[in-house]
Protein backbone atom coordinates (compact mmCIF):
# COMPACT_ATOMS: atom_id res chain seq x y z
CA UNK A 1 0.00 0.00 0.00
CA UNK A 2 1.08 3.81 -0.80
CA UNK A 3 1.82 5.85 1.75
CA UNK A 4 1.92 9.89 1.96
CA UNK A 5 3.62 11.90 4.58
CA UNK A 6 2.18 15.93 4.45
CA UNK A 7 2.40 18.53 7.08
CA UNK A 8 6.22 18.33 6.69
CA UNK A 9 8.66 20.33 5.53
CA UNK A 10 10.47 18.41 3.27
CA UNK A 11 14.00 18.49 2.56
CA UNK A 12 14.49 17.93 -1.39
CA UNK A 13 17.39 19.06 -3.03
CA UNK A 14 19.15 22.29 -1.63
CA UNK A 15 15.99 23.17 0.99
CA UNK A 16 13.18 22.45 3.10
CA UNK A 17 9.65 22.72 1.58
CA UNK A 18 6.22 23.21 2.81
CA UNK A 19 2.91 21.93 0.92
CA UNK A 20 4.63 18.75 -0.15
CA UNK A 21 3.40 15.78 -0.01
CA UNK A 22 6.13 12.50 -0.43
CA UNK A 23 4.48 9.34 -1.49
CA UNK A 24 6.17 6.03 -0.89
CA UNK A 25 5.50 2.33 -1.71
CA UNK A 26 6.59 -0.81 -0.20
CA UNK A 27 11.09 0.59 0.20
CA UNK A 28 10.45 3.34 -2.43
CA UNK A 29 10.23 6.62 -2.18
CA UNK A 30 7.60 6.96 -5.77
CA UNK A 31 6.64 10.41 -5.88
CA UNK A 32 6.90 14.19 -4.44
CA UNK A 33 3.87 16.52 -5.27
CA UNK A 34 2.39 19.42 -4.25
CA UNK A 35 -0.38 19.10 -1.28
CA UNK A 36 -2.78 20.88 -3.99
CA UNK A 37 -2.59 18.00 -6.16
CA UNK A 38 -2.76 15.06 -3.78
CA UNK A 39 -5.50 12.89 -3.48
CA UNK A 40 -5.66 10.99 -0.35
CA UNK A 41 -7.60 8.00 -1.85
CA UNK A 42 -6.29 4.35 -1.24
CA UNK A 43 -3.02 6.39 0.55
CA UNK A 44 -2.62 5.77 4.38
CA UNK A 45 -1.49 8.99 5.81
CA UNK A 46 1.17 10.13 7.91
CA UNK A 47 1.24 13.33 9.45
CA UNK A 48 4.54 14.99 10.14
CA UNK A 49 3.40 17.64 12.42
CA UNK A 50 5.13 20.44 11.09
CA UNK A 51 8.75 18.63 11.55
CA UNK A 52 11.73 18.30 9.50
CA UNK A 53 11.61 15.75 7.04
CA UNK A 54 14.92 14.83 5.94
CA UNK A 55 17.00 11.26 4.58
CA UNK A 56 17.66 8.74 7.00
CA UNK A 57 21.56 9.48 8.20
CA UNK A 58 24.26 7.30 6.83
CA UNK A 59 27.02 6.49 9.23
CA UNK A 60 30.31 5.55 7.35
CA UNK A 61 32.60 4.69 10.66
CA UNK A 62 30.61 2.53 13.19
CA UNK A 63 32.43 0.01 15.31
CA UNK A 64 29.31 -0.47 17.61
CA UNK A 65 26.27 0.24 19.89
CA UNK A 66 23.47 -1.28 21.69
CA UNK A 67 26.30 -2.98 24.03
CA UNK A 68 28.06 -4.66 21.03
CA UNK A 69 31.14 -4.42 19.17
CA UNK A 70 31.30 -5.80 16.05
CA UNK A 71 35.07 -6.81 16.45
CA UNK A 72 34.09 -8.62 19.70
CA UNK A 73 31.41 -10.64 17.25
CA UNK A 74 31.15 -10.73 14.10
CA UNK A 75 28.03 -12.37 13.89
CA UNK A 76 24.19 -11.23 12.39
CA UNK A 77 22.78 -10.83 16.15
CA UNK A 78 25.66 -8.06 16.71
CA UNK A 79 24.46 -6.46 13.16
CA UNK A 80 20.58 -6.45 14.45
CA UNK A 81 21.53 -4.89 17.45
CA UNK A 82 23.35 -2.43 15.95
CA UNK A 83 21.07 -1.13 13.18
CA UNK A 84 18.26 -1.81 16.06
CA UNK A 85 19.87 0.84 18.18
CA UNK A 86 21.16 2.83 14.76
CA UNK A 87 17.40 3.82 14.39
CA UNK A 88 16.84 5.27 17.68
CA UNK A 89 19.41 8.06 16.72
CA UNK A 90 17.60 8.68 12.85
CA UNK A 91 20.82 6.14 11.72
CA UNK A 92 19.05 3.95 8.81
CA UNK A 93 22.60 3.09 6.55
CA UNK A 94 25.79 2.01 8.06
CA UNK A 95 29.39 0.56 7.63
CA UNK A 96 30.01 -1.85 10.59
CA UNK A 97 33.72 -1.37 11.14
CA UNK A 98 36.18 -3.42 11.64
CA UNK A 99 39.03 -2.13 12.98
CA UNK A 100 43.13 -3.91 13.90
CA UNK A 101 42.63 -7.77 14.41
CA UNK A 102 43.60 -10.77 12.80
CA UNK A 103 43.17 -12.22 8.97
CA UNK A 104 40.64 -14.96 10.96
CA UNK A 105 38.43 -12.47 11.56
CA UNK A 106 38.84 -10.30 8.69
CA UNK A 107 37.87 -13.33 6.70
CA UNK A 108 34.86 -14.29 8.86
CA UNK A 109 33.28 -10.54 8.62
CA UNK A 110 33.59 -10.87 4.78
CA UNK A 111 31.72 -14.12 5.06
CA UNK A 112 28.96 -12.77 7.06
CA UNK A 113 28.35 -9.81 5.05
CA UNK A 114 28.41 -11.77 1.73
CA UNK A 115 25.65 -14.34 3.05
CA UNK A 116 23.23 -11.82 4.77
CA UNK A 117 20.52 -9.93 3.26
CA UNK A 118 22.11 -6.22 3.78
CA UNK A 119 19.64 -4.09 2.89
CA UNK A 120 17.49 -5.69 6.22
CA UNK A 121 20.15 -4.35 8.34
CA UNK A 122 21.06 -1.33 6.68
CA UNK A 123 24.55 -2.41 6.08
CA UNK A 124 25.95 -0.86 3.25
CA UNK A 125 29.08 -3.49 3.51
CA UNK A 126 32.20 -3.36 5.78
CA UNK A 127 34.58 -0.68 6.51
CA UNK A 128 38.06 -2.75 7.11
CA UNK A 129 39.77 -0.08 9.58
CA UNK A 130 43.27 -1.61 9.59
CA UNK A 131 45.29 -3.46 10.41
CA UNK A 132 47.43 -2.07 7.44
CA UNK A 133 48.03 1.39 9.71
CA UNK A 134 51.25 2.84 11.50
CA UNK A 135 52.10 2.01 14.65
CA UNK A 136 53.01 5.43 15.52
CA UNK A 137 49.08 6.64 14.65
CA UNK A 138 47.85 3.10 16.13
CA UNK A 139 45.46 4.90 18.52
CA UNK A 140 43.12 2.13 20.42
CA UNK A 141 44.18 -0.35 17.93
CA UNK A 142 46.36 -3.16 19.01
CA UNK A 143 49.92 -3.27 18.07
CA UNK A 144 49.94 -7.15 18.09
CA UNK A 145 48.03 -7.10 14.98
CA UNK A 146 49.72 -4.18 13.08
CA UNK A 147 51.49 -6.01 9.99
CA UNK A 148 52.04 -5.23 6.19
CA UNK A 149 49.36 -5.58 3.32
CA UNK A 150 48.69 -9.46 2.70
CA UNK A 151 48.04 -10.12 -0.58
CA UNK A 152 45.98 -12.80 -0.20
CA UNK A 153 43.81 -10.99 2.48
CA UNK A 154 43.87 -8.11 -0.11
CA UNK A 155 42.48 -10.54 -3.19
CA UNK A 156 39.75 -12.12 -1.03
CA UNK A 157 38.70 -8.68 -0.71
CA UNK A 158 38.47 -7.55 -3.77
CA UNK A 159 36.86 -11.40 -4.32
CA UNK A 160 33.84 -9.70 -2.58
CA UNK A 161 33.62 -6.77 -4.20
CA UNK A 162 32.50 -2.70 -2.97
CA UNK A 163 28.62 -4.42 -2.19
CA UNK A 164 30.63 -6.15 0.63
CA UNK A 165 33.55 -4.09 1.68
CA UNK A 166 33.10 -0.28 0.78
CA UNK A 167 35.92 0.84 2.45
CA UNK A 168 39.34 -0.07 3.84
CA UNK A 169 41.53 2.41 5.75
CA UNK A 170 44.91 2.16 5.92
CA UNK A 171 48.27 3.65 6.11
CA UNK A 172 49.44 4.65 2.52
CA UNK A 173 53.54 5.14 3.47
CA UNK A 174 53.09 1.14 4.90
CA UNK A 175 51.52 -0.20 1.42
CA UNK A 176 52.42 -0.82 -1.76
CA UNK A 177 50.88 1.67 -4.83
CA UNK A 178 50.09 -1.78 -6.53
CA UNK A 179 47.91 -3.05 -3.86
CA UNK A 180 46.05 0.39 -3.39
CA UNK A 181 45.59 0.37 -6.98
CA UNK A 182 44.07 -3.10 -7.10
CA UNK A 183 41.53 -2.28 -4.44
CA UNK A 184 40.65 1.23 -6.29
CA UNK A 185 40.27 -0.76 -9.34
CA UNK A 186 37.59 -3.01 -8.06
CA UNK A 187 35.34 0.26 -6.92
CA UNK A 188 36.80 -0.22 -3.55
CA UNK A 189 37.01 3.21 -1.69
CA UNK A 190 41.06 3.36 0.02
CA UNK A 191 40.61 5.54 3.01
CA UNK A 192 43.68 7.04 4.11
CA UNK A 193 44.28 6.66 7.93
CA UNK A 194 46.38 5.87 10.88
CA UNK A 195 48.88 7.22 8.77
CA UNK A 196 52.34 8.72 9.78
CA UNK A 197 52.93 9.56 6.38
CA UNK A 198 54.66 12.72 5.26
CA UNK A 199 52.54 15.33 2.82
CA UNK A 200 55.06 13.68 -0.23
CA UNK A 201 54.81 10.30 0.93
CA UNK A 202 50.96 10.73 1.14
CA UNK A 203 50.22 12.62 -2.00
CA UNK A 204 52.44 10.15 -4.27
CA UNK A 205 50.46 7.25 -3.11
CA UNK A 206 47.24 9.02 -3.71
CA UNK A 207 47.49 8.77 -7.49
CA UNK A 208 47.59 4.88 -6.70
CA UNK A 209 43.66 5.78 -5.85
CA UNK A 210 43.37 6.89 -2.17
CA UNK A 211 39.91 8.78 -2.52
CA UNK A 212 38.63 8.91 1.10
CA UNK A 213 40.22 9.45 4.59
CA UNK A 214 38.88 8.22 8.23
CA UNK A 215 38.47 10.81 10.53
CA UNK A 216 40.16 13.62 10.23
CA UNK A 217 42.77 14.96 11.98
CA UNK A 218 42.22 12.06 14.66
CA UNK A 219 45.18 9.46 13.76
CA UNK A 220 46.73 10.93 10.85
CA UNK A 221 50.25 13.53 10.77
CA UNK A 222 48.95 17.12 11.75
CA UNK A 223 49.76 20.40 9.44
CA UNK A 224 52.60 22.06 10.12
CA UNK A 225 53.27 24.85 7.89
CA UNK A 226 56.34 23.30 6.71
CA UNK A 227 55.47 19.54 7.09
CA UNK A 228 51.32 19.84 5.88
CA UNK A 229 51.39 16.15 6.71
CA UNK A 230 48.57 13.90 6.37
CA UNK A 231 45.87 16.57 7.39
CA UNK A 232 47.47 18.75 4.59
CA UNK A 233 47.01 16.17 2.03
CA UNK A 234 43.50 15.69 2.57
CA UNK A 235 43.00 19.57 2.29
CA UNK A 236 44.92 20.33 -1.21
CA UNK A 237 43.37 17.25 -2.50
CA UNK A 238 39.73 15.64 -3.99
CA UNK A 239 39.65 13.31 -0.91
CA UNK A 240 36.72 12.66 0.58
CA UNK A 241 36.67 12.45 4.53
CA UNK A 242 35.17 11.63 7.63
CA UNK A 243 34.85 13.59 10.39
CA UNK A 244 33.48 13.04 14.30
CA UNK A 245 31.57 16.23 15.73
CA UNK A 246 31.59 15.49 19.35
CA UNK A 247 33.71 17.71 20.74
CA UNK A 248 36.12 15.55 22.45
CA UNK A 249 37.99 14.44 18.76
CA UNK A 250 38.55 17.60 17.23
CA UNK A 251 38.07 21.34 18.43
CA UNK A 252 34.97 22.94 16.46
CA UNK A 253 36.87 25.60 15.22
CA UNK A 254 39.24 22.66 13.51
CA UNK A 255 35.97 21.55 12.20
CA UNK A 256 34.76 24.74 11.17
CA UNK A 257 38.24 25.65 9.32
CA UNK A 258 38.02 21.77 7.65
CA UNK A 259 34.18 22.40 6.42
CA UNK A 260 35.52 26.10 4.84
CA UNK A 261 38.26 24.28 3.42
CA UNK A 262 36.76 20.64 2.00
CA UNK A 263 32.65 21.82 1.33
CA UNK A 264 30.98 18.68 0.14
CA UNK A 265 33.92 16.60 0.24
CA UNK A 266 33.62 16.55 4.39
CA UNK A 267 30.83 14.24 5.90
CA UNK A 268 29.62 13.22 9.67
CA UNK A 269 30.87 9.39 11.52
CA UNK A 270 30.34 8.59 14.91
CA UNK A 271 32.79 6.41 14.97
CA UNK A 272 30.83 4.79 17.53
CA UNK A 273 31.67 2.22 20.35
CA UNK A 274 29.49 -0.21 22.67
CA UNK A 275 28.05 2.43 25.20
CA UNK A 276 25.81 4.26 22.80
CA UNK A 277 22.51 3.65 24.14
CA UNK A 278 23.51 1.69 27.18
CA UNK A 279 24.86 3.06 30.65
CA UNK A 280 27.95 1.14 30.36
CA UNK A 281 30.77 2.48 32.17
CA UNK A 282 33.98 0.32 30.37
CA UNK A 283 34.48 -2.13 27.47
CA UNK A 284 37.22 -4.09 25.88
CA UNK A 285 38.15 -2.58 22.67
CA UNK A 286 40.77 -5.62 20.93
CA UNK A 287 42.25 -6.17 24.24
CA UNK A 288 42.74 -2.74 25.53
CA UNK A 289 40.01 -1.31 28.45
CA UNK A 290 38.04 1.52 27.54
CA UNK A 291 35.97 3.73 29.63
CA UNK A 292 33.06 5.18 29.31
CA UNK A 293 32.73 8.81 31.58
CA UNK A 294 30.39 12.31 30.65
CA UNK A 295 30.35 11.13 26.67
CA UNK A 296 33.79 10.62 26.43
CA UNK A 297 35.69 7.13 26.00
CA UNK A 298 39.35 6.49 26.60
CA UNK A 299 41.15 3.92 27.39
CA UNK A 300 43.74 3.45 30.33
CA UNK A 301 46.30 5.97 29.08
CA UNK A 302 43.82 9.03 27.98
CA UNK A 303 44.00 7.96 24.09
CA UNK A 304 40.21 8.21 22.60
CA UNK A 305 39.11 4.86 22.28
CA UNK A 306 36.01 5.97 19.95
CA UNK A 307 32.93 7.42 20.48
CA UNK A 308 29.62 7.83 22.01
CA UNK A 309 28.39 10.24 19.68
CA UNK A 310 24.99 9.51 17.60
CA UNK A 311 24.37 10.62 13.76
CA UNK A 312 21.21 13.43 15.12
CA UNK A 313 23.75 14.54 18.55
CA UNK A 314 26.44 14.97 15.77
CA UNK A 315 23.60 17.20 13.31
CA UNK A 316 22.59 18.70 16.36
CA UNK A 317 26.71 19.97 17.31
CA UNK A 318 27.36 21.29 13.40
CA UNK A 319 24.30 23.07 13.78
CA UNK A 320 25.31 24.87 17.30
CA UNK A 321 28.95 24.79 17.25
CA UNK A 322 30.11 25.17 13.58
CA UNK A 323 28.68 27.85 11.97
CA UNK A 324 26.87 26.55 9.73
CA UNK A 325 23.29 25.65 7.87
CA UNK A 326 20.78 23.21 9.16
CA UNK A 327 20.64 22.31 5.18
CA UNK A 328 24.08 21.58 5.00
CA UNK A 329 24.27 19.92 8.03
CA UNK A 330 21.76 17.41 6.77
CA UNK A 331 23.60 16.73 3.51
CA UNK A 332 27.02 16.00 6.06
CA UNK A 333 25.05 13.07 7.20
CA UNK A 334 23.37 12.22 3.96
CA UNK A 335 24.18 12.92 0.68
CA UNK A 336 28.00 13.91 1.28
CA UNK A 337 28.65 10.15 2.58
CA UNK A 338 26.68 8.56 -0.08
CA UNK A 339 28.63 10.34 -2.45
CA UNK A 340 31.90 9.75 -1.13
CA UNK A 341 31.17 5.99 -1.61
CA UNK A 342 29.30 6.07 -4.63
CA UNK A 343 25.48 5.22 -3.39
CA UNK A 344 24.02 8.57 -4.24
CA UNK A 345 22.26 7.05 -7.10
CA UNK A 346 19.63 5.61 -4.49
CA UNK A 347 20.72 6.87 -0.74
CA UNK A 348 21.26 10.05 0.85
CA UNK A 349 18.19 12.35 -1.16
CA UNK A 350 14.50 12.20 -0.91
CA UNK A 351 13.54 11.48 -4.44
CA UNK A 352 11.88 9.60 -6.24
CA UNK A 353 13.27 5.63 -7.19
CA UNK A 354 15.68 6.21 -3.81
CA UNK A 355 15.29 4.02 -1.16
CA UNK A 356 12.66 5.34 1.68
CA UNK A 357 15.03 5.88 4.32
CA UNK A 358 13.41 8.79 5.87
CA UNK A 359 13.99 11.14 9.51
CA UNK A 360 11.59 13.27 11.05
CA UNK A 361 12.83 16.26 13.44
CA UNK A 362 11.54 18.85 15.37
CA UNK A 363 12.62 22.16 15.62
CA UNK A 364 14.75 21.42 18.26
CA UNK A 365 16.76 19.11 15.78
CA UNK A 366 15.67 16.12 18.04
CA UNK A 367 14.26 13.12 16.94
CA UNK A 368 10.89 11.98 16.09
CA UNK A 369 10.52 9.11 13.48
CA UNK A 370 12.30 7.07 11.76
CA UNK A 371 11.41 5.55 8.26
CA UNK A 372 14.04 3.12 7.10
CA UNK A 373 13.23 1.19 4.00
CA UNK A 374 9.20 2.28 4.07
CA UNK A 375 9.23 0.61 7.74
CA UNK A 376 7.90 2.68 10.26
CA UNK A 377 9.85 2.56 13.62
Amino acid sequence: MRKAIINGEIFIGNRFYKEKVLIFENDRIVDIINEVDFSKDGIEIIDAENNYVVPGFIDLQLNGCGGVLFNDDISEKTLETMYKTNLKYGCTSFTPTLITTSDENILKAISLVEGIDKEKYGVLGLHIEGPYISVEKKGIHNPKYIRKADEAIVDRIIESGKENVRIITLAPEKTEGKIISKLHSAGIGVALGHTNGTYEELKEKEGYGITLATHLYNGMSSFNHRNPGAVGTVFDSDICAGIIVDGFHCHYSAIKSAIKVMGERLYLVTDAVSPVGTDMEYFYFEGNKVYYKDGKCFGEDGTLGGSALTMDAGVRNLVKHCDITLEEAIRMATLYPAKAVKIDDRYGKLQPNYFADIVFLDKHLNLKKVIAKGIEY
